[in-house]
């Protein structure tokens, strides 16, 4: 589904997931009106759907008589949005235009300053309802959205061990680089070895999430849970292959740690997923086990 929509500026996660959630619950004549405009860059959707992801204290958001109250929390790319695609408690995803009457957005200061995340508050905003309310749209919506960050952990676990690598390439001490060292080999060689077989998982969720709907929902799950933790031990090794060079912001790896670290518990916590992925299977009741 994705391949019929290319934008012609980078495609975020959250204008993906606006796509998913457009073409499984839109109307014929919704998809006409917005999937283009995404396409062009000229509709930008921030994504509304982490209260399906756990619970948070005061944030929920209800549905009724066309129009969106309550609180949503980590919006993703709030910050210059055009709409928001807000998942509500009666099953369904609602369109709200950013600058309505009744939303109001506050940007979240999170470790990663290069994402933005909001909260977005809806105080009887006029909303536009996609679908007669099927839950299931809605967790494809977040599915979807939890491979994208298992692959931008994966590509910031990848950047991090490149730089590892020339940096002890670089680096001297005792008069040889400290590449020759078995210590420093061994910790490169952990991180690729950890990497390599990542990528093969989430090409895999990816690929299952565009063509086999009964086993692409746990892939998903399996990828966001496994790289959060992949991206973990990258980004310590990768610290540590650096010394302290590697705690300052003169080399840049701060900004791969950081977004592995929000990539974490953006749409879920590892534990959190692997929950998910549990009831998948039927290890655990709808409230536990």
């Amino acid at each position: 589904m994705l391949g019929r929509y290319v934008a012609p500026a980078p495609f975020t996660a959250p204008a993906a997931m606006a796509v998913v959630g457009l073409a499984a619950a839109g109307s014929a004549e919704q998809q006409a009106a917005w999937l283009p405009r995404i396409a062009a860059g000229d509709a930008r959707f921030a994504v509304a759907v982490s209260e399906r992801t756990g619970a948070r204290e005061n944030a929920a958001v209800h549905a009724r008589d066309g129009k969106l109250s309550g609180k949503a929390m980590f919006v993703l790319d709030a910050g210059g949005a055009t709409h928001v695609l807000a998942a509500a408690g009666d099953g369904r995803l609602h369109v709200v235009a950013a600058g309505a009457p009744g939303v109001a957005i506050q940007s979240l200061p999170t470790i990663d300053r290069t994402r933005d995340v909001a909260e977005v508050v809806f105080d009887g905003a006029a909303a536009e309802a996609l679908g007669e309310g099927d839950a299931a749209v809605v967790d494809r919506v977040v599915r979807v959205g939890r491979v994208l960050l298992a692959a931008d952990t994966l590509g910031a676990a990848q950047r991090m061990l490149d730089a590892s690598v020339a940096y002890a390439k670089a680096r001297k001490q005792f008069n040889r680089g400290i590449g020759s060292f078995q210590a420093v080999k061994h910790m490169c060689a952990e991180m690729a070895a950890e990497i390599e077989p990542a990528r093969a998982l989430v090409w895999h969720a990816a690929h299952a999430m565009e063509s086999d709907p009964a086993e692409g929902p746990l892939l998903a799950d399996l990828a966001k849970a496994h790289l959060a933790e992949v991206g973990t031990f990258v980004a310590r090794t990768a610290t540590e292959v650096h010394g302290g060079m590697g705690f300052t912001d003169l080399l840049g790896l701060h900004y791969w740690f950081k977004r592995i670290g929000l990539n974490r518990q953006l749409l879920g916590s590892p534990e959190r997923v692997r929950e998910d992925a549990a009831r998948l299977q039927g290890w655990v009741g709808q409230h536990g086990a």
